[in-house]
């Protein structure tokens, strides 16, 4: 996000923003009673967000919002300080610093709120202009929102495992990573959790629905190690496989060249990647083997402790066997009916092609005989008249064929205008 493409936005969503005597008032010091200057406060904050929303960002930097978004031939706006401070007393921004440090522990965590809320009461509008990074709350949120929807199109459990490496790459990056966890920490819906074989792996436990994160498990450890070697392996195997791209290009030129050994070197590289790409495919398949064996004992899990509260709430309102069969039935005979009603409102996609054909032929043929050819601009309207009754007729005494469904006419089952075979037509190709 350059400072260019910044302005430009700002121009199109501020029309007299180079309007020397509105941007001359815009650009003071706030000053007076708060009625006087809210109405340049909510311009400000509002155009912060919208640049923020625009370009996709939850983090910004004081000093680039003044000095690089704002900046008019050298001119920043005097109350930007204040617009930053008042939108951080209010909750609407907050620091980097503030945040829950959510890869540390309970007493950590603890100590961390207790010094920003100490912190808290000594900022100045002064003093926040010269934090690194601060933090718009609702685009947070929101971003958290989308990095939960995304896991989720990808998980069918309750609460998913990811690499830390590939959560910080759907927040954005590692800072943006930071923060969104340390909001999810603090609503008890993601947890970090790492562990060290060989070396260190660390890792995010999302709650992908409206319950709090569950405590991590050993379960969750042996998961994470596991995607963490499904991620390593698909990047050897993309490794693998940029090498045997450049070794058959190397070997092409080669004999494009007239070198023979040299390409049969490149050649004996190729097959030799080539058995390095099975053997790490092969592992790679073994690895999602186990994890999705891992998802599918997980949802068995849930659906017999779904049948389980079914039985007991069954035994504790004393209701009865039959009744619950009652039910299946009625639930059963409401999606036949259903499919039904989908079935009859569907369109009729089986008619055969030389039916088609044929009606058409036949629909030329009648409309043929109702002197169509002589139709021109000039005619009179007795003409017109009877040509259109000629052409009605004919399409009321089309039929489809006995064997294709569905027994509306030709044009509502086909919804294609009548051509010769003849004429090569694409849309009569394409039926």
């Amino acid at each position: 996000m350059d400072s260019k493409s910044v302005k430009e936005f700002i121009r199109k969503e501020v029309p007299d923003w180079d309007d020397e005597l509105i941007a001359t008032a815009r650009f003071k010091a706030f000053s007076g009673q708060k009625s006087d200057w809210e109405p340049k406060f909510q311009f400000w904050k509002n155009l912060i967000v919208k640049i923020a929303l625009h370009f996709g960002v939850f983090i910004i930097a004081p000093p680039q919002v003044k000095n690089e978004w704002f900046n008019r031939g050298g001119l920043t706006p005097l109350c930007i300080d204040h617009v930053l401070f008042i939108m951080y007393n209010e909750g609407e921004i907050t620091r980097i610093s503030d945040m829950v440090g959510p890869y540390s522990g309970r007493i950590t965590q603890l100590f961390y709120k207790v010094k920003s809320l100490m912190n808290r009461s000594i900022m100045s509008p002064e003093s926040i202009l010269l934090e690194d990074c601060l933090i718009l709350t609702t685009l947070l949120k929101e971003k958290a929102d989308e990095v939960i929807k995304c896991l989720s199109e990808s998980h069918w459990n309750s609460h998913c495992v990811v690499t830390r490496n590939k959560f910080e790459s759907m927040c954005g990056g590692q800072k943006e990573g930071y923060a969104v966890l340390s909001y999810l920490s603090g609503c008890r819906k993601g947890q970090y959790l790492s562990t060290n074989k060989k070396e260190l792996i660390e890792g995010i436990k999302v709650s992908l629905s409206s319950a709090v994160v569950s405590g991590v498990s050993s379960l969750d450890f042996d998961t994470l190690h596991l995607i963490w070697t499904q991620e390593k392996l698909q990047q050897q195997l993309d490794v693998i496989d940029r090498r045997w791209e450049m070794s058959r290009q190397s070997a092409l030129a080669s004999l494009k060249s007239g070198n023979k050994k040299l390409a049969l070197r490149h050649a004996k590289e190729m097959k030799l990647g080539t058995e390095n790409r099975e053997k790490c495919n092969s592992l790679l398949n073994r690895v999602e083997e186990v994890l999705s064996v891992i998802a599918n004992v997980e949802s068995t899990k849930q659906v017999t402790g779904a049948i389980q509260i079914g039985a007991r709430v069954i035994k504790e309102n004393k209701i009865s066997i039959e009744e619950v069969q009652l039910c299946l039935e009625e639930l059963d005979e409401s999606i036949d009916s259903q499919k039904q009603v989908e079935k009859a409102l569907a369109p009729s996609l089986d008619m055969e092609d030389e039916d088609i054909e044929e009606e058409f032929r036949k629909l030329e043929l009648e409309i043929g005989s109702g002197n169509l050819k002589d139709l021109n601009p000039e005619a009179g309207v007795s003409d017109s008249e009877g040509t259109d009754q000629s052409l009605a007729d004919a399409l009321l005494n089309l039929k489809l064929a006995d064997d294709a469904p569905g027994s509306g006419s030709a044009i509502q089952n086909s919804g294609l205008p009548a051509k010769n075979k003849e004429s090569n037509s694409p849309m009569l190709e394409a039926a």
